[in-house]
């Protein structure tokens, strides 16, 4: 059985938080070394519960091109067509 193999099943592991330096530790060793896709570097997520947390390998943040600066750089009302938007009717406004 591979180590992908391994990591398709839930598995539950027993450790213990322990002091490193002024901060809590927990250190990801044994077996959790080999969990695919997570290695020294690798941005994390952690969901605190009631219960404990939940630790995921954060998703990959989407770039994009341009920035909105650059994209609204030279914009006016006459280029931005606002003689097209339509008014808000009072009852469409929070009062």
């Amino acid at each position: 059985m591979n180590t992908k193999e391994k990591f398709q099943a839930h598995m539950k592991i027993h450790a213990k938080i322990q002091k490193w330096g002024n901060s809590l530790a927990l250190r990801v060793g044994g077996a959790m070394r080999e969990i695919p896709h997570l290695k020294e570097g690798t941005d994390v997520d952690i969901e605190i519960t009631k219960d404990g947390f939940t630790v995921t390998k954060s998703k990959k943040k989407k770039h994009f091109p341009f920035k909105e600066s650059d994209l609204i750089k030279g914009l006016s009302p006459e280029t931005a067509h606002a003689d097209l938007l339509a008014t808000p009717q009072p009852n469409e406004v929070e009062q």
